[in-house]
């Protein structure tokens, strides 16, 4: 019979082999369509030692996901690079333009410049086995994939704005801004500096038939510019501004439940919703640690942290909370207006066609330059 020390040491080591086995089982079990021979991908992934993502998600909102990834596969770091939409694409252009290199992972909240990117040929090919598990407008080409699934909001001060007087519509956006209160209390994104903001704007201009009489009205009442969604929170929340337009809902809803100046609204004529792009570069270093970093954010597993600890709403049908696509279909029905995907996202990037709308915008604004 063994010893009593030695049925300790034994039970010990059986137990920090479950443990350490605990993740990959957890992973497995939502992953029955991976291929037989995926260990071979996960070896050579560790053995590059790191993925490198340039993302424009806050790091806050990436931790418990690059926690929950590096424990999941030891010995791969995760190096996350937060930059806005517009810094993220002129470094990645520029790195490839030196040769000396990229990402591995872009993960970006501007949809039209991710798809350029890869309509540029900059992304590398790869059917994920998650696939079969997200909508089929999120898988573009095996080159792209939409990972979340994010209203776009109207935030307020609670404080300060009164039910009566917060927006409802688009339309509603013109009425409150008639209003001398809010006279240089709006805040949004700028189009010309910010990635998303022109996505978002755009939506606009497509959705809603008077967006240029409410582009006027906000020129009008002294709408100040942004590029930081974290700098237009701050602004609403000590009242310096009121009322913030086309700010992304999952940043609302993260800072209302911390926050109890911060209200937000999902307009219901229709609610634009975006959705985080990710693309594997082909010229990063780490291509098997990007397919692992790439299947875990779309799976089950990693989708509903996405949900349950960074808030920005899942886009896989399958998971369940407050922050989901399904729940949000609910909220929303035929409201919801989401970006597509594919070479009509790019249409505005075309020069002509962005420098005629951002100079009409300037007029609306009344920074246009004479």
């Amino acid at each position: 019979m063994l010893r009593t020390k030695t049925k300790r040491r034994l039970a010990t080591t059986v137990a920090t082999v479950i443990t350490a086995l605990l993740p990959m089982t957890a992973m497995a079990a939502k992953t029955t369509s991976y291929p037989a021979d995926y260990q071979k991908i996960i070896d050579a992934g560790k053995k590059e030692g790191k993925v490198v993502v340039y993302g424009t998600t806050d790091t806050k909102a990436v931790d418990p996901l690059v926690k929950d990834f590096e424990a999941l596969y030891p010995g791969i770091k995760v190096e996350y690079n937060d930059l806005n939409s517009t810094e993220l694409y002129n470094r990645f252009i520029s790195e490839v333009a030196a040769g000396a290199g990229t990402c591995d992972v872009t993960w970006s909240s501007a949809p039209d410049l991710s798809i350029k990117l890869v309509n540029d040929g900059h992304a590398l090919a790869y059917k994920s086995p998650e696939t079969a598990s997200l909508p089929k407008w999120a898988n573009w080409k095996n080159l792209a994939y939409a990972t979340t699934y994010e209203p776009i909001s109207f935030i307020y001060n609670k404080r300060l704005v009164a039910a009566n007087e917060v927006p409802k519509t688009h339309a509603d956006i013109q009425k409150v801004l008639s209003n001398p209160k809010f006279k240089g209390k709006m805040v949004s994104y700028d189009p010309e500096r910010s990635g998303v903001g022109f996505m978002y704007i755009i939506q606009d201009m497509k959705h809603n038939k008077d967006f240029w009489t409410m582009a006027n009205a906000m020129g009008g009442a002294g709408m100040k510019v942004y590029t930081s969604t974290g700098a237009m929170m701050e602004k609403i929340s000590s009242g310096e501004a009121l009322l913030g337009y086309n700010i992304i809902g999952s940043y609302a809803f993260m800072k209302s439940k911390k926050d109890p100046s911060i209200g937000f609204v999902y307009p219901s004529d229709y609610t634009t919703v975006m959705s985080r792009i990710l693309f594997i570069s082909k010229n990063g270093k780490h291509l098997n640690a990007a397919k692992l970093w790439t299947d875990y954010i779309l799976s089950a597993r990693g989708q509903q942290i996405i949900s349950d600890k960074a808030d920005l709403f899942s886009i896989r049908s399958d998971i369940k909370g407050e922050t989901t696509m399904a729940t949000l279909a609910k909220q929303l029905g035929k409201a919801a207006k989401p970006i597509p995907i594919g070479k009509e996202t790019i249409e505005y990037l075309d020069q002509k066609k962005r420098l005629d709308f951002l100079n009409k915008w300037q007029g609306a604004m009344g920074t246009a330059k004479k």
